[in-house]
């Protein structure tokens, strides 16, 4: 852990000077499009089996999926076109489309690196393709207890799912050949007097001890955003609770287990909501991109915005709105110093960028090409 306990030792800058990527990185660092993005977010289907409450994409949930068909074709088109990373991920719950296992395989075998953020709740149908071809599973757990999760992560109908969550991740614990992550989201309800009524961050702690016990390889702690993606500031009180229980859980990151904490968890305490950049244009977004059933976005940030999005996956070739016009005329329009003052997990990355295009590339040996 990093010795801020707020703070957190998430280095994605030095992703960035990995052999595999000197040549798209260099072309992004000095305004070019790369033939491809290096890194592909994909939403099989909007679609998701739970109600929580705060979930951030929840006005854009259950509004279609992508047929069979087109899923397995998109997956050969970012083979063909070079992608090295996806992130099946939603919107929705990915292992919900019944075509996920064959995408996954496509994926994997077509010498693209998968992984997948998921709720969890249907591992077991999906273990045999996850547990061989996953770099990564990550799931959203965000609990410790079965009374917590059913308040913060209802299913439709009101089924607690909290045990089949666990149940499940051991199970893929056993099998794996690629990482599994418990992912725990800090969030908090206010009374109407604005002081905290409810809040999930007493059980950090707990929740890491509970991802070491199932066979995790790392336990990651992040701020609650809101639908705008900026961070919801809380009561102070939750602050305290929040130092307290990632000052425990330090003595559990050791080797075979890991405790990451984003650099923008301070600000849930009440610091600002605004992350000021001065540049006008994102090179990180000529690394990365978004492929959802909704559209095509210039960056995961700006899901369901109509001013980022750049083609139509149902009906487009992958190649065909990368190299578009449309997306020529969203990378120049969408200005992170005016869109994007939000914070940003990547906003370092783009410094790290900007700076490149008067320092040498230095090499790493490539070991993560999810940038």
């Amino acid at each position: 852990m990093s010795a801020d306990p707020l703070g957190g030792p998430l280095d994605l800058t030095s992703k960035l000077y990995q052999e595999f990527a000197h040549r798209q990185v260099s072309q992004a660092a000095n305004g070019v499009q790369p033939a491809a993005p290096l890194v592909v977010e994909l939403d099989p289907t909007s679609f998701c089996d739970l109600a929580c409450p705060e979930c951030i994409s929840g006005r854009l949930l259950n509004n279609g999926r992508f047929s069979s068909e087109r899923l397995t074709g998109l997956a050969a088109e970012l083979v063909e076109a070079g992608v090295r990373a996806v992130i099946l991920i939603g919107g929705g719950e990915p292992l919900l489309h019944s075509a996920i296992g064959r995408v996954l395989t496509l994926l994997h075998d077509g010498g693209i690196s998968v992984g997948i953020t998921t709720n969890g709740t249907t591992i077991h149908r999906h273990i045999d393709v996850l547990a061989e071809r996953a770099n990564w599973t990550r799931v959203s757990v965000d609990a410790a207890t079965p009374e917590t999760y059913g308040r913060f992560r209802p299913g439709r109908g009101g089924r607690n799912r909290f045990a089949e969550v666990v149940r499940n991740m051991e199970m893929l614990a056993s099998r794996k050949r690629g990482k599994l992550g418990f992912s725990f989201l800090v969030m908090g309800r206010k009374a109407e007097d604005g002081s905290l009524r409810e809040t999930n961050a007493h059980e950090i702690a707990e929740a890491a001890a509970l991802a070491a016990r199932i066979g995790c390889d790392y336990f990651e702690v992040k701020p609650e955003y809101d639908l705008e993606h900026f961070i919801l500031g809380q009561d102070r009180s939750l602050l305290a609770v929040l130092s307290e229980q990632l000052a425990r859980i330090r003595e559990l990151d050791h080797d075979g287990f890991e405790v990451l904490s984003t650099s923008t968890l301070g600000a849930v305490g009440g610091g600002t909501a605004v992350e000021v950049k001065d540049y006008a244009s994102c090179p990180i977004a000529d690394l990365r991109t978004l492929i959802t059933t909704s559209g095509a976005y210039f960056c995961p940030y700006h899901r369901g915005n109509p001013a980022a999005r750049y083609g139509d996956p149902a009906t487009e070739s992958f190649a065909g709105m990368w190299n578009g016009e449309r997306r020529r005329r969203v990378r120049e329009g969408v200005r992170p110093d005016e869109h994007c003052r939000f914070h940003c997990i990547r906003h370092r990355s783009n410094l790290a960028l900007f700076r490149l295009r008067d320092e040498p590339l230095e090499s790493v040996p490539d070991y993560d090409p999810f940038l």
